[in-house]
């Protein structure tokens, strides 16, 4: 009888052992051992930290599963273990979680603030493959618990550029630019080649091995001290990336560049007028080393750099106050070299999905008394070439005016 007890017991155990398969302990020893991992495996290091500090754990026979899709409860389960975060109390209670093996840590990753209840009304759903965005939320919330500055950070995306695919070309909630800005900003996650995001895509374990050892260093850092995230913080809030790029550039003292924004700026003999939404500059001199987190957005391989000039890229757009405005029409009306510029050459338009000014001017472009808005490249001066001084100004028709400044 004891014999067949003890069987009973044995094949209970092989069962749960495929249920909750992430939950059957692997000893340190053993995280370099998986079948299904070998030393040449591009994410090796850092499913063998993961494991050996206990964050993911195999399937019981030996197996890793590096490919499978992360579901919502064993990343539920990961955060919980490498949170560093104070479990505000109170079990969270998910209808469908009662019994389940990840209900206890499901409820703490829960209680340290990466996710609520109250976001999954009709039941937690543990077994579901988590999504990129939902990963980008639960993360960027569980920052947000610890530190109030990510909760800020948070609030300061919220009207942000978000640069991937989906910002112009669609696939990205509003809702989620802020939750997506911090996981770029501070490097947890990136797009992919095609610089998309991909956020109804799923991520696999060794994807996330990788991300969970970059979480583990990012939670005990200030989000000041990530200059993407400073960069989609200061454009979310002030329409440009100025002050985070090019720190040699100073505002004019009550005249930040966000004083003219979406307001009148004419165009010269009244041909038209011009409003500006954002401003984006560039401090590097390549195409690999842009100096900013939206480089790929508006360079690619092929751009030219000067060595004495930063570029900057403009968003603005314009409405025409006579027939037959052209390309011509518009560029012979600036007035001022943060008014606008020429088109923004080679393929990231596309790419990105956004518009920008044709090769040549069709007329078709502008119609009289029709807005159309689209992306433009200038420059401003990296050094003083006389003087002690360099200023740059925009003043828009009410008579206010931005203005940047460099000095010795």
């Amino acid at each position: 009888m004891f014999k067949a007890m003890l069987m009973t017991l044995l094949a209970g155990a092989m069962i749960l052992g495929t249920a909750g398969a992430i939950e059957q302990p692997v000893p340190a020893a053993a995280a370099s051992a998986f079948k299904d991992v070998s030393v040449s495996h591009w994410a090796y290091q850092a499913i063998n930290d993961a494991v050996s500090k206990g964050y993911l754990k195999g399937d019981g026979s030996g197996k890793f599963r590096p490919n499978d899709p992360v579901t919502r409860a064993e990343f539920a389960a990961i955060l919980a273990r490498v949170s560093t975060n104070e479990n505000a109390g109170g079990a969270a209670a998910f209808s469908d979680l009662a019994g389940h093996w990840s209900e206890k840590e499901v409820s703490e990753a829960a209680g340290k603030g990466f996710f609520s209840p109250a976001n999954y009304a009709n039941g937690f759903k543990p077994g579901t493959p988590l999504t990129r965005v939902e990963m980008a939320k639960w993360m960027a919330s569980g920052l947000a618990a610890r530190d109030g500055d990510y909760k800020q950070a948070i609030e300061d995306t919220k009207d942000t550029i978000v640069p991937v695919t989906e910002y112009y070309k669609g696939g990205l909630n509003k809702a989620d630019y802020p939750y997506v800005s911090i996981m770029l900003g501070t490097g947890l996650m990136s797009g992919y080649p095609d610089d998309s995001f991909g956020g109804g895509k799923t991520t696999t374990r060794a994807e996330v091995a990788v991300i969970i050892q970059r979480y583990e260093t990012t939670q005990t850092k200030a989000p000041k001290v990530f200059k993407g995230l400073n960069e989609l913080r200061e454009v979310g809030t002030t329409g440009t990336n100025l002050r985070t790029v090019i720190p040699a550039y100073q505002y004019a003292e009550g005249h930040e560049l966000k004083t003219i924004l979406g307001k009148d700026v004419s165009l010269r003999n009244n041909t038209g007028k011009v409003k500006i939404y954002h401003y984006i500059f560039m401090s590097g001199l390549s195409a690999d080393q842009t100096g900013s987190i939206y480089g790929r957005m508006f360079v690619d391989t092929n751009k030219i750099f000067f060595k004495n000039s930063y570029l900057v890229f403009i968003d603005s757009s314009v409405i025409a106050n006579k027939e037959g405005f052209d390309l011509r029409s518009y560029s012979n009306g600036l007035k001022y070299r943060l008014q606008g510029g020429s088109r923004v050459f080679g393929s990231t338009s596309d790419r990105f999905g956004y518009t920008t000014l044709p090769s040549e001017g069709p007329v078709d472009m502008f119609k009289k008394g029709v807005e159309t808005r689209f992306w433009s490249s200038s420059s401003v001066e990296r050094n003083l070439t006389t003087g002690n001084s360099e200023i740059e100004s925009v003043f828009a028709d009410d008579g206010s005016y931005g203005a940047i400044l460099l000095q010795k």
